[in-house]
């Protein structure tokens, strides 16, 4: 099986910044295995397949090395990308069926826009393992169903931070968020999902899903310009409407190929 192959670095208008995702256009759905052994051998954060049902519809699975998830942003955004800027695709919006439902993706200007679900934390006591795992205990924690939030003070508190990642790994839910005020922009963050075999990733869309209510509530405001503090780091313009959250960003293609299995 001969398979198209793009490897596009998400939230970010140049490559070797932002989160790389790799992208494979499929014509039908094959076995989850060989999905799941694509994604293990690529060794990104995230895989996305996507298979066209209509002309601005299709269906979109995301795959680490280790487990399919339920949402993903970046990866979301670059096959958006892949279908805008390298398939062709003119009509926008595009709509993505998901394990979390429909997903509108959509040019803005340069950008792309995603239309997420919110899902906001509320306070919760932190385990044990989460303290000692960041090795800087928090002004705050909060989880939401998927995801802890934890508040510092100050950007440089997040940027500093060197995680403990063993001591993260038995955490539930398993993905930890980190976040503060911004120096230069509205708020910063990292992401950390050991449950998913990923230590840190670079620039995580989803988490944004849960930053920008708690962000909102915390300034008054509805829209934000946000960082990712990553090695690589990103950065997206997010809006809270209600119940959704709309992120966008931009995407690069570093890699066109094809993948024989």
């Amino acid at each position: 099986m001969d398979l198209p192959f793009y490897w596009i670095d998400a939230f970010t208008e140049r490559p070797f910044g932002g989160n790389p995702a790799a992208v494979v256009p499929l014509e039908s759905w094959p076995k989850d295995e060989l999905m799941q052994r694509i994604a293990a051998q690529n060794g990104l954060s995230e895989t996305a397949f996507f298979v066209r049902t209509a002309t601005a519809r299709a269906g979109l699975r995301w795959f680490t090395p280790a487990v399919e998830v339920d949402l993903c942003g970046h990866a979301t955004l670059a096959a958006a990308h892949v279908l805008f800027s390298e398939l062709g695709q003119s009509e926008s919006p595009f709509v993505f069926d998901t394990k979390s439902g429909p997903l509108s993706v959509r040019r803005v200007g340069t950008k792309i826009e995603l239309d997420f679900p919110a899902r906001p934390a509320k306070p919760r006591g932190a385990p044990k393992g989460l303290l000692e795992g960041l090795g800087r205990r928090p002004d705050e924690v909060l989880c939401s169903e998927r995801m802890w939030l934890c508040v510092y003070g100050t950007a440089a508190q997040v940027k500093d931070l060197r995680p403990d990642h063993a001591a993260l790994k038995p955490v539930e839910p398993g993905r930890i968020i980190v976040t503060a005020p911004g120096d230069d922009c509205d708020f910063v963050s990292r992401f950390f999902a050991p449950d998913a075999g990923i230590a840190e990733d670079p620039v995580t869309g989803s988490a944004h899903c849960t930053l920008v209510p708690y962000w909102a509530s915390r300034l008054g405001k509805l829209k934000f310009h946000a960082r990712q503090l990553s090695s690589r780091g990103g950065e997206l313009w997010c809006e809270l409407d209600g119940h959704r959250v709309r992120m966008a960003g931009h995407g690069a293609t570093y890699i066109r190929g094809r993948v024989s299995v």
